[in-house]
């Protein structure tokens, strides 16, 4: 975790203590909640089934990110957090079960619309339900990719994805949830600036194939972070 990282801070207690630990597990279970995202992706696509989220596919990878690193792993927080460096305050966890079915049942009652907002709505909506005692941004990072795929039909190429240009620098990322949570308190939904953002980190990832394709051989692999 980066210095500039918002951290949720609740009462929850720790499975392994030991910093580096910490960060191979978190960098393993990163790896691995990104392989169920294209899992995800890929059964959609080959089915061609219709996609609806539900919270139970939100447990399910929130369990894989905190797998041996909390008690919580897969399961909503039994009580209250805040959030370092943000002004926003999460609701009461009685509150959460409720708030997830609300934003499951906003995004499959708007699947028609563009698929960048709904990516940009749960990016926002799990930061700001913050449902878990941790893990909540890898959730609703890799989550809201789930659905922007889907919502296109099929995996998206490119050699750095969204999450991956998110990790990298938080700062606008943050910035942009700010400004989210700012407007929900005066008014309606506003998720403008992130979905700016993510139209940005699309059209780089979109456009690495293009890159890719005019390099004559070379290598273009590097560490990938998904936290």
């Amino acid at each position: 975790m980066g210095a500039d990282d918002r951290e949720s801070i609740a009462q929850a207690p720790n499975i392994i203590n030991d910093p580096d630990a910490i960060a191979r597990k978190e960098a393993e279970n990163a790896l691995r909640q990104f392989d169920a995202v294209l899992d995800i992706i890929d059964e959609v696509a080959r089915d061609g089934r219709p996609f609806k989220l539900r919270p139970s596919l939100i447990l399910a990878l929130h369990r894989l990110a905190l797998a041996d690193l909390s008690p919580y792993a897969g399961v909503f927080r039994p009580g209250s957090v805040s959030i370092g460096k943000s002004r926003h305050q999460p609701p009461p966890a009685h509150l959460v079960p409720s708030l997830i079915e609300e934003m499951c049942d906003y995004v499959n009652d708007h699947w028609q619309s563009e698929a960048l907002h709904l990516c940009a709505y749960v990016m926002w909506r799990l930061n700001w339900i913050h449902p878990f005692t941790d893990g909540n941004g890898r959730t609703s990072r890799a989550m809201s990719y789930v659905v922007l795929c889907c919502r296109i039909g099929d995996r998206l190429p490119g050699r750095q994805t969204i999450p991956e240009a998110i990790s990298n620098n938080k700062t606008p990322y943050y910035e942009a949830l700010e400004a989210a949570d700012e407007a929900f308190t005066k008014g309606p939904v506003d998720v403008s600036k992130l979905q700016e953002l993510l139209k940005t980190y699309l059209a780089q990832q979109l456009k690495s194939v293009f890159e890719d394709a005019l390099a004559e051989g070379g290598n273009n692999s590097s560490d990938r972070k998904f936290h």
